[in-house]
């Protein structure tokens, strides 16, 4: 007899990278982001939803991949780049085991390193060495639903001022998202979780039944929703659902302070040895330039609230038992969540927890770990939560209230702060000049789309980069204060790369061998329909 739960747990994880390929350059300082989340988050996170399916555990998830990390995981230059990357750092690792042979300590965690890394390059070559192509698999079972997001992972609230920004950062990450999923998508991540009222008419469109939103998105909604943000809430007229994310469950993932994150036996991911180790031992394996970067082998704990050079020695086992200790207490609580909800609402909740895929492995080494204890408690240890995907639970409750839900973000504050202050306003005004003229010259070319003549291959490129100037992550960054000058840099040349195509293409004069040159350069979306930008009748 199938025991029906008092609620469900609705995991959320947003894996998203900006679109970073510099082919130019044989070693570029920001392409390692990508290297590391393969290395840290994106094969681990497939380790361990592979182990689930191996062990028969019922475990269900909804994960975004976003169009550009999409690009980048099937891109062959970046794979050639980031398996070179791989034999560096297994070739240290392997030199580690030798170094630190006389120190059993370190030595225990040279060897999990080297064994880590040998256990992954398996998984990343049993699948082909296409890991978006693996993770598909694992959604063919139904366990993971992966949804899309937007084109470039432009924030939409302040691309409005042009609503054909808007609707071609939706419509062209569904278009990424077929081509590489091979269906349609059910659910879209909006970038940065920022909502706007009646965005949700292009959702509808293009077919999106549902999208994930912070908390007082959904608890402001007028009318008030009645189950808060424990059931979803349908837009009104389109009828696309909005998840509220729950601020209890992500609290105990998120804070490093107050969550689990911040244990003093996890591993400390602000000691490495590409800064502790002797500088010719180490120069291989750091910037050819002799810059020390991180390397990913790290040896310390966090030991507790005191300076690095006082961090103890990490010990993996007492890391693991911590997870499945935290795992466990996790899943306690949300038992508990789940009875007081149930005793107030006449259908099972659900709690729906976002989290950025990137915490789990790369800022917190033990993160998939973590997930794995929990899919396999709440499978073998309880009855009264199971996980569900968020096009599962909507299956399963088809009717939901209408309400309009209001303007909002998960950034800083909630709104748009973060993307939209001092250090980076001047963005914008840009932004909104490409756009207008994006929609200036494919009305005035409409005629030439899909001919492949060099009218339309420069309106193609127009796009491309106009999407990549639109990228909420240069604007991020810059408020940040890291990568500031990468940031810029990026977005004033795909804007000067924008306003040059354009003046080529009115002009009638378009230099062949630069627009060639942009092709090789920003390749994203090799097929790219600019149609969605054409004026409306």
């Amino acid at each position: 007899m199938v025991m029906t739960p008092k609620g469900w747990l609705g995991i959320v994880l947003h894996a998203h990278l900006p679109f970073v390929r510099e082919p130019e350059y044989e070693f570029f300082m920001e392409e390692l982001w990508f290297y590391e989340a393969m290395l840290e988050t994106y094969l681990p996170l497939l380790d361990k939803f592979t182990s689930l399916l191996n062990e028969g555990v019922d475990f269900n998830l909804t994960m975004s991949i976003t169009p550009p990390l999409m690009e980048m995981m099937r891109d062959e230059l970046l794979k050639q780049r980031f398996e070179r990357h791989f034999d560096k750092l297994q070739e240290l690792a392997e030199k580690e085991v030798w170094r630190t042979k006389f120190d059993e300590r370190l030595n225990k965690v040279a060897r999990m390193y080297k064994e880590r890394f040998s256990r992954l390059r398996r998984l990343w070559e049993s699948n082909g060495k296409d890991i978006l192509g693996a993770f598909k698999k694992i959604s063919d079972t139904g366990h993971l639903e992966i949804i899309t997001c937007g084109a470039t992972h432009g924030f939409l609230p302040l691309l409005q001022v042009n609503e054909k920004a808007v609707e071609a950062q939706i419509k062209i990450g569904v278009d990424i998202y077929r081509r590489h999923m091979g269906k349609d998508p059910v659910g879209i991540w909006l970038p940065e979780c920022a909502y706007y009222p009646r965005v949700d008419k292009f959702l509808a469109k293009y077919g999106i039944r549902f999208f994930v939103m912070e908390t007082h998105g959904v608890l402001f909604a007028k009318p008030m929703p009645r189950y808060g943000v424990y059931a979803p809430i349908y837009c009104p007229d389109t009828f696309v659902a909005a998840f509220g994310r729950d601020v209890e469950s992500g609290k105990a993932v998120w804070s490093a302070q107050e969550g689990y994150p911040g244990d003093f036996d996890y591993r400390e991911f602000y000691r490495d040895i590409g800064y502790d180790l002797d500088f010719d031992y180490i120069a291989p394996y750091i910037h050819p330039d002799g810059i020390r970067i991180n390397t990913g082998i790290k040896y310390h704990r966090i030991t507790g609230r005191v300076d690095l050079s006082q961090k103890d020695i990490y010990d993996p086992d007492k890391a693991l038992e911590k997870a499945a200790l935290h795992a466990g207490n996790f899943m306690f609580n949300r038992e508990k969540q789940v009875e007081w909800l149930r005793s107030h609402m006449d259908r099972e909740p659900v709690i729906v927890a976002p989290y950025d895929a990137e915490l789990f492995g790369h800022w917190w080494f033990e993160g998939p770990d973590f997930l794995y204890f929990l899919f396999k408690k709440i499978h073998y240890d309880q009855n009264n939560i199971k996980t569900v995907t968020l096009k599962q639970y909507l299956n399963m409750y088809p009717q939901n209230q209408v309400a309009e839900p209001a303007f909002s973000s998960w950034g800083y504050k909630g709104y748009c702060e973060v993307w939209l202050n001092g250090t980076n306003d001047w963005i914008y005004p840009h932004l909104h000049m490409a756009a207008d003229r994006m929609v200036e010259v494919t009305t005035k070319f409409k005629a030439e789309y899909g001919k492949k003549n060099i009218v339309d291959r420069a309106i193609t490129q127009m796009a491309r980069e106009l999407l990549l100037a639109q990228s909420s992550d240069w604007a991020f960054l810059i408020k940040m204060g890291t990568a500031v000058e990468y940031s810029t840099k990026r977005t004033r040349q795909h804007i000067w790369n924008f306003n040059r195509l354009y003046e080529m293409v009115n002009g009638g004069n378009i230099d062949q061998q630069w627009l060639a040159f942009l092709e090789w350069k920003d390749n994203i979306f090799s097929e790219l329909d600019w149609r969605v930008y054409v004026a409306d009748n």
